[in-house]
C-alpha cells in the first residue's frame, strides 16, 4: 500500500483555549451551528447511480491516496498578519510555517480567511525516486472572507483558481527561493465532466505520482455540504471496495492458568463497527472477524507495532469469503459508521465494474448535452442552485439494474442490525478473551 504521510506542523492542544477559539472562528466563517469538522464525506458508489450520472452534472476525479484534511488560511483584518493551519477529520488543528497567500487583487496584501478542502499525498518521483509532501485541493468553503458554500461547484472551483491558487502559484514562480521553506508543495487537482472518466482511467491515473484510490464523482449543481453529501460519490471497484473497523484482538485461554489470556497464541482479530457516540464515548459493537494468516501473525508480532484497538482498513476477499488487512488508519478518529458499514457492504454487491462504469458515458454525455440545449426558461434564477432533478422509479438502462444484496449467515450469533452483516459475537468468543 502506497504510504501515508504525516501531517506537519505544530498541534494546538486538545482543550486549549487556541483550540476553542479556531472551532469557533471556523464554525462562523462556515455559518455552521456546530464546532464539528465542517467537511464533506462521499457515499459509496452502486448500480442506481449510474442513472444518477445521467440525470445530474457530475464531475469527476482520481482519488487520492492520502489524508484528508482542511487547509484554514487566518488572517487578523487589523495586522494583516497570516497564520496557517490543517484540520484533520479529528478536528484537530496544526498550525503549519513557511506558507503565504497574497490577494487576487494585490499580491502585496494577504488573503483572508479561507477555507480549503484537499488530501495531502506523498508523490515519488519515478526516476530520482525523491519523496514529495504535496496538498492537492479540489474544493473550498469560504475564500477571501467570502462563504462559498452555497454556491455550486462550478463557481466554487473558479475561486479556488482564481482567488487562492493562481495569486500563490504566481509569487512561487516569481520567488522560487520561497519554495524552500514551505512545508508542502500545493496544486488544484484536474476534474473532467462525468462522461469523460475514459480520461481519467487512460491520461490522469497513469501520470500519478501518489498512490490511487478509485474516483470521486462530485455533483456540479449542489452546494457545499458538511457531514456526510449523497451527491459525492466515491467509486471503487467491487473488489477494492474497503472499510474502516476497530480492531481488537481477543486471545485463547492460556493452557496452565485457563482464567489468563495466552498472548504467546494466535489471537482472534475481532473487527467492531462505529454506532456514533453515547455521551460523547464512541459506541461500538462487534460485527465480524478479520482473517490473517500464520505468516502475517508473524510479521506482525516482529514489527512491534500496537495491534489492539486501532482503526484498521480491510477489503473483502471474495476468494476465501474474508476481511483481509489493508493497513492501519490511525488519520481517522473513527471506524465507519454502521450506516456507512451497510452502504459499502452493499455497494460490494451491487457494484460497479469499470467496464460498466465507461460503457455507460455515451448515455451521460447524451443526457447532460441534452440538458445544455434546454431553454433559458427552465434554468433558475441567478444566484440559486440547480434543484437536481429526481430519480427514475427505475433505471432506464439494462446496465442499472440492481442486484440483490448476498445472503449472510452468522457464524457466532444473531445478526447485526445491518442486513448485510456476516456477523455478530459476544464479548467472548469460543473461550477466548481481549
Amino acid at each position: 500500500m502506497p504510504a501515508i504521510p504525516e501531517l506537519p506542523g505544530n498541534l494546538v492542544p486538545h482543550k486549549s483555549e487556541q483550540e476553542h477559539w479556531l472551532r469557533q472562528y471556523v464554525a462562523r466563517l462556515c455559518q455552521l451551528e456546530n464546532e464539528r469538522f465542517p467537511g464533506s464525506q462521499p457515499v459509496s458508489f452502486s448500480t442506481r447511480d449510474l442513472a444518477k450520472l445521467e440525470f445530474q452534472d457530475f464531475w469527476v476525479c482520481e482519488k487520492s491516496d492520502g489524508i484528508r484534511v482542511l487547509l484554514f488560511v487566518q488572517t487578523d483584518p487589523q495586522t494583516n498578519d497570516q497564520a496557517v493551519y490543517l484540520i484533520d477529520r479529528h478536528n484537530s488543528y496544526r498550525q503549519v510555517t513557511g506558507l503565504f497567500f497574497p490577494h487576487y487583487e494585490d499580491p502585496r496584501r494577504p488573503l483572508m480567511n479561507t477555507i480549503v478542502d484537499g488530501e495531502l499525498v506523498i508523490d515519488v518521483d519515478p526516476r530520482t525516486k525523491q519523496e514529495t509532501l504535496r496538498y492537492l485541493a479540489f474544493d473550498c468553503l469560504v475564500v477571501d472572507d467570502q462563504n462559498v458554500m452555497y454556491r455550486t461547484l462550478d463557481k466554487r472551483y473558479g475561486r479556488l483558481q482564481a482567488w487562492f491558487y493562481k495569486p500563490y502559484a504566481k509569487m512561487v514562480r516569481d520567488h522560487p527561493h520561497m519554495a524552500h521553506s514551505q512545508p508542502f508543495d500545493i496544486k488544484v487537482k484536474d476534474v473532467k465532466l462525468s462522461y469523460h472518466v475514459d480520461d481519467v482511467f487512460n491520461i490522469d491515473i497513469p501520470q500519478l505520482q501518489h498512490g490511487n484510490d478509485g474516483l470521486i464523482y462530485t455533483c456540479v449543481n449542489t452546494p457545499y455540504s458538511p457531514g456526510t453529501d449523497q451527491n459525492i460519490l466515491k467509486w471503487k471497484p467491487p473488489s477494492e471496495n474497503s472499510i474502516d473497523f476497530k480492531l481488537l484482538l481477543r486471545f485463547p485461554p492460556s493452557a496452565t492458568r485457563p482464567s489468563q489470556p495466552d498472548f504467546h497464541a494466535k489471537p482472534v482479530f475481532e473487527l467492531y463497527v462505529w454506532c456514533g457516540d453515547d455521551r460523547g464515548v464512541p459506541k461500538y459493537e462487534p460485527y465480524d472477524v478479520m482473517y490473517v494468516e500464520d505468516e502475517e501473525w508473524e510479521r506482525m508480532k516482529s514489527s512491534g507495532e500496537q495491534l489492539d484497538d486501532r482503526i484498521v482498513e480491510v477489503h473483502w476477499d471474495l476468494e476465501i469469503e474474508h476481511w483481509r488487512m489493508m493497513r492501519f488508519r490511525d488519520d481517522k478518529p473513527n471506524g465507519n459508521h454502521r450506516s456507512v458499514v451497510e452502504n459499502i457492504i452493499k455497494s460490494i454487491a451491487d457494484g460497479v465494474e469499470k467496464d460498466t462504469l465507461l460503457a455507460r458515458s455515451t448515455a451521460i454525455r447524451n443526457a447532460w448535452k441534452a440538458r445544455q440545449s434546454q431553454p433559458p426558461a427552465s434554468q433558475p434564477p441567478p444566484g440559486q442552485p440547480p434543484q437536481p432533478q429526481p430519480l427514475p422509479a427505475k433505471p432506464l438502462h439494462p446496465l442499472a439494474s440492481q442486484t440483490p444484496p448476498p445472503k449472510a449467515e452468522a457464524r457466532y450469533g444473531p445478526l447485526a442490525a445491518s442486513p448485510w452483516s456476516k456477523v455478530t459475537g459476544p464479548e467472548i468468543i469460543a473461550g477466548m478473551h481481549r
